[in-house]
């Protein structure tokens, strides 16, 4: 989709900002390019709508030569978010997103239609912010008004120029959020420039990790983490990397413990049998619909009045996850809820019931994503006892 092919920009006192720039960047992909203040990512990011032209090399966006085109047309059909957003003062949030297909030649009538269409994706009632003014939002709303102008063309690419960046760290992983459930639906091809690496780690399907003017490393960002390719990219991404690294390693079925599982309508004896015969102190509670209620521990010993159902024991259970959710989701919900275990849940089936993972199965889940990683091997071919062996 879009091409960087050998691209280097060099300023007239001399300056290089971008050195022989050569990365490809898939349909429908979302790539964080990332690096400390002059690194030259944000100038890349202008080379791509030619607010900046290259020195040397080509870009090709869908295999044509940026060059060869009009700049204004081809500004017109690539959306443009930056961190200022750059909102018309005196024209309403609605005439604001209707303004590119206006320019590109739309009705009136069809560009406010589309204009509320996208206020509504993005999380705004066009009913309720569609006649107020930029100066009437809050800087998150007036984000969102960035980000569905920037959509009102259908752009099939995305530039976002630091577009959270203004905002306090609430709004801004709420943004995140929003952005990442559009992207979902949407499958733009995205380039965001950031100097957060977390924001990148989380957001990216690939990073591009820049030096000066060059790219270090354009890898996953669990790979970037895992095994950073020399010393600038392992000093960029800090020490902190294992914990960061969290933030994008998914739970996944092999991580997960299978503990005893009763039910609601069982002998609260027959369960506590089961449970000294696994040798375990608690079971898990599942309904007569299979689904999760919770838990039950295991009588005292002995548990001569021990008499009815599970259901008079049970206890409710609050720290779930769904299957998939992040490592760094997990560690959270234990530390919220003080639990030394995580029911896992599959989102696609119901919330079944899959297994718990604990403290000692997230630990091995990181170390098995590390491993898998640096092998190119799948985490489940991992052997960590091979591991701790070697």
């Amino acid at each position: 989709m879009l091409q960087f092919d050998h691209v280097s920009k060099r300023y007239p006192d001399g300056t290089l900002a971008v050195d022989d720039l050569h990365l490809e960047v898939e349909e429908g992909e979302l790539v964080t390019l990332v690096g400390p203040s002059g690194c030259g990512k944000t100038t890349t990011m202008r080379l791509v709508n030619r607010l900046e032209e290259p020195t040397s090399g080509r870009i090709l966006l869908g295999g044509e030569d940026i060059a060869s085109q009009d700049a204004v047309r081809l500004r017109r059909r690539i959306g443009y978010v930056i961190q200022q957003v750059g909102l018309f003062p005196h024209r309403t949030v609605l005439d604001n997103a209707a303004a590119v297909p206006l320019l590109l030649g739309r009705r009136k009538a069809e560009a406010r239609r589309r204009a509320a269409e996208l206020l509504e994706l993005v999380g705004l009632d066009p009913a309720v912010y569609g006649g107020r003014y930029p100066d009437q939002l809050s800087g998150g709303q007036r984000q969102r008004v960035g980000v569905a102008r920037a959509l009102a063309a259908d752009p099939p690419v995305l530039l976002m120029d630091e577009p959270f960046g203004a905002v306090d760290p609430v709004v801004r992983e709420r943004l995140q959020n929003e952005f990442l459930r559009l992207q979902a639906e949407m499958r733009k091809t995205v380039l965001f420039v950031t100097h957060d690496v977390e924001e990148a780690v989380r957001l990216g399907d690939r990073m591009a990790v820049f030096g000066q003017g060059r790219v270090e490393q354009f890898d996953s960002p669990a790979a970037v983490l895992g095994n950073p390719a020399n010393d600038h990219v392992a000093a960029f991404v800090g020490s902190d990397r294992g914990l960061k690294r969290l933030s994008v390693t998914p739970v996944e079925k092999g991580d997960l413990e299978r503990p005893p599982v009763v039910h609601l309508s069982d002998p609260m004896d027959r369960a506590a049998a089961l449970m000294r015969a696994d040798g375990v102190r608690w079971a898990v509670v599942l309904d007569e619909r299979e689904a999760l209620h919770g838990w039950v521990p295991i009588p005292d010993a002995g548990g001569s009045d021990v008499v009815g159902p599970v259901a008079g024991y049970a206890r409710r259970m609050d720290a779930t996850l769904p299957l998939g959710a992040s490592l760094k989701q997990a560690f959270s919900t234990m530390l919220q809820y003080d639990a030394g275990w995580i029911a896992v849940l599959d989102p696609r089936d119901d919330d079944r019931f899959l297994g718990v993972l604990t403290p000692s199965g997230l630990h091995e889940a990181l170390r098995r994503s590390i491993d898998a990683d640096a092998r190119a091997v799948a985490r489940s071919a991992v052997d960590l006892d091979a591991v701790s062996g070697a």
